[in-house]
């Protein structure tokens, strides 16, 4: 892994988002330079002079995990709305010009309810063409998971061979991706078009069924992104599994110091967003 030259990452926020701090300590041991930016800041209201700030000068820009305005009405909804309503057209502008956006966990839910998210290859927001809806279990999911790099067109990851696991633990109650239209049928459209980037795995690579599976997404579908790559989520928390000692296994099978799988993700993902700053 190489250091990130302070590229400028922001961390999108408001009341209720609480896997900033986690993930802007991740993305700072890599070398970048995070800033966590409430949404207040970008709109340029109730904030001190010299406070205000534009999306349009970060290289990449993440959706963090948490529950958002509390996850009323629905997971990420009150988020995206206000997302829309404040800096709708900035955001598109940032989408078109294929810096990287990521959602995480509540953040997914959050670019889902955008439209941004399976997307429609324009980089437009649009109503909700999935939905991320309640687990299976009916219950809120905190349990170590295991993801594999289904070797879609997501950029970032282009260089990993297909099939590539990662340690990344989940904590949701409302990961189930549900995808408009007929039974099978968008779940085969986004893998013709390489737009799911992650599969729920067992540790041993093999499809899962639950608890490997937290949440009975269809497909065992973690991750998508939108048709140009530059629009992703995941609902698992690669933050979470920066460092080594972040593992349930850690003192086993190895050194129990250094960094973990999500460090591998999050520094391919920089890494593409520098080429492209």
């Amino acid at each position: 892994m190489v250091r990130h030259g302070s590229i400028p990452i922001a961390i999108l926020s408001i009341e209720g988002t609480n896997c900033d701090e986690e993930l802007a300590t991740a993305l700072r041991e890599l070398g970048a330079n995070p800033e966590i930016v409430h949404l207040k800041q970008l709109m340029g209201s109730e904030v001190p002079r010299g406070e205000r700030r534009r999306l349009s000068d970060y290289a990449a820009a993440f959706v963090p995990g948490g529950f958002s305005a509390g996850d009323y009405v629905r997971a990420g909804a009150i988020f995206a709305a206000r997302l829309r309503a404040a800096i709708g057209p900035e955001l598109e502008e940032f989408v078109r010009e294929g810096k990287i956006l990521g959602g995480i966990c509540n953040g997914f839910q959050v670019l889902t309810e955008l439209g941004l998210l399976p997307g429609r290859g324009h980089g437009r927001l649009g109503p909700p063409d999935a939905a991320l809806m309640t687990n299976d279990s009916n219950r809120f999911e905190c349990r170590p998971t295991y993801i594999a790099w289904d070797g879609g067109a997501f950029p970032p990851l282009a260089p990993w061979p297909k099939g590539t696991t990662l340690y990344a633990p989940s904590a949701h109650a409302e990961g189930k991706l549900v995808l408009s239209g007929p039974p099978g049928e968008k779940l085969r459209e986004l893998e013709k078009n390489g737009q799911v980037i992650f599969r729920w795995v067992t540790p041993a690579g093999a499809p899962a069924g639950y608890p490997w599976n937290p949440n009975g997404s269809e497909g065992n579908v973690a991750g998508i992104c939108d048709l140009r790559g530059n629009v992703f989520g995941i609902m698992p928390h690669p933050e979470r599994a920066f460092f080594r000692l972040q593992r349930p296994d850690w003192t086993r099978d190895g050194p129990t110091e250094g960094l973990g799988d999500g460090a591998r993700f999050l520094d391919a993902v920089l890494t593409h967003a520098e080429r492209r700053a």
